[in-house]
């Protein structure tokens, strides 16, 4: 699919709908996501591509859709009134219904419960920036639907909306296959690109519009990254609700902050004091770190302090890390301009920066939740429950493998094998049970 400048904006979540189309048990189908990921674009083409018609609301712009939903939530009365509201018939079966912004109109998120039981052949999908600060109300419909989360635009799908030469080699590679150094150097290029830009699709668009003059694109990047950054912190003032505005908003800010301090090694666990005057204690910030993470503005890695599942089991409510939803977003917030990050070989003095990718990385191919492994003074970025096996992670944000910690656990809880991201290259070669990976692969982990 394409945007209105002609960009190929693959997104690997299309599939999935594809597939809830389908479905024989199908029910309205809840897309979460932070603000200006891609929802509404993505659901328009889905529509558009896959259904007689489309039909979109939206309830943030049309508020007076709600009249609609006032008087009962009978499903049949609804679709009459939206086909006359819409001017058009809305057909069971054949057409799409969007419903956007649905957390601004309770009695229509919670429609979708009698919509699922009374008119289950409807293709219902409803979408919302912030709904995850609303699935715990009165009105929201339990068991009655489908849930799916879009995340910023993934490595991959970054490299697939420049019709990247590197693409066909990546589709093909196997697990005994190697990247050639010239294709591996072009990769390496690219991964750092992102790391400027990120993935949020409208800055993504901006980067392609202006790539030929390099300069000019992340300034551009830059601005329109800003101007979605203050978006955000107009969201924390709007739909703070109960909790403390301020609190949210200085806790959102010091997570690029404490990660920027990182010097070497891994990033450090969040600290509770100095984030607000007066508050040292995770409880008085547990609301503000609660709002974030259910708004999709931040990912928590949990740490643990064994290699045992289950990993819920051992975690502690007030230990953990903190990482930003988008690395172009998090190079804006802690300064650091795209000059200095494309100029870097990526030494470990920031490597935050590698294992905040790789975190958003597998959150997007379902890795999650995240754990992180800590013990004595061994530590490993991130631990994945994979059918039932443990297998640890390390990232190194340079070309250097030495994998102490990585060790440690290995010959502690004997994994049946462990892996490490860096920025060396793909050679399908395994050194005492520890596969290799290079850092813009992750979407690809494992090969089979």
């Amino acid at each position: 699919m394409r945007d209105n400048k002609g960009l190929l904006m693959k997104r690997f979540l299309m599939d999935r709908l594809v597939q809830w189309k389908s479905s024989k048990d199908r029910k309205p189908l809840l897309l979460k996501g932070v603000r200006q990921v891609g929802k509404t674009y993505l659901l328009k083409e889905f529509g558009r591509t896959y259904f007689r018609e489309c039909h979109y609301l939206n309830f943030e712009k049309q508020p007076n859709l709600g009249k609609i939903f006032a008087h009962d939530l009978n499903p049949h009365r609804i679709l009459e009134e939206l086909s006359f509201y819409l001017g058009r018939s809305i057909k069971v079966g054949e057409d799409l219904l969007i419903f956007d912004e649905v957390q601004e109109e309770p009695k229509a998120l919670t429609s979708l419960k009698y919509f699922q039981e009374d008119c289950p052949e409807l293709h219902l999908c409803a979408a919302g920036s912030l709904l995850g600060l609303h699935l715990n109300s009165g009105s929201f419909p339990v068991g009655k639907v489908i849930f799916e989360t879009l995340y910023p635009m993934s490595f991959e799908e970054f490299l697939i909306a420049g019709h990247d030469k590197a693409l066909p080699l990546l589709k093909k590679l196997g697990p005994k296959d190697t990247i050639p150094e010239v294709v591996h150097e072009h990769l390496w290029e690219q991964l750092k690109r992102y790391f400027v830009v990120g993935g949020l699709p409208e800055v993504v668009s901006k980067y392609y519009e202006h790539k030929e003059n390099l300069f000019e694109a992340f300034t551009v990047v830059r601005k329109k990254q800003d101007d979605l950054l203050n978006s955000y912190y107009a969201d924390i003032s709007k739909h703070s609700g109960k909790v403390n505005a301020m609190h949210i908003d200085r806790v959102f800010r010091a997570v690029p902050q404490q990660l920027s301090q990182v010097q070497d090694g891994s990033v450090a666990r969040f600290k509770f004091k100095g984030v607000i005057p007066g508050v040292s204690h995770y409880d008085r910030l547990a609301g503000a770190i609660d709002w974030l993470e259910a708004a999709g503005l931040i990912m928590k890695v949990h740490i643990v302090n064994t290699g045992l599942l289950p990993f819920g089991g051992y975690t502690k409510e007030n230990f953990f890390k903190l990482l930003l939803f988008d690395v172009g977003i998090l190079g804006l917030m802690s300064g650091l301009s795209p000059s200095v990050i494309m100029e870097s070989d990526y030494g470990t003095y920031k490597g935050y920066f590698a294992e905040n990718f790789v975190a958003q990385e597998l959150v997007a191919i379902e890795k999650s939740p995240l754990y992180c492994w800590q013990e004595n003074n061994s530590e490993v970025e991130f631990l994945l429950d994979i059918e039932g096996k443990v297998i640890p992670i390390e990232v190194k944000s340079g070309r250097t493998t030495h994998t102490t910690s990585l060790k440690v656990f290995s010959q502690k809880y004997q994994p049946p094998y462990a892996v490490v991201f860096s920025g060396r290259s793909y050679d399908g070669q395994q050194n005492r049970g520890i596969l290799y990976y290079p850092l813009y692969l992750v979407g690809h982990f494992p090969l089979t």
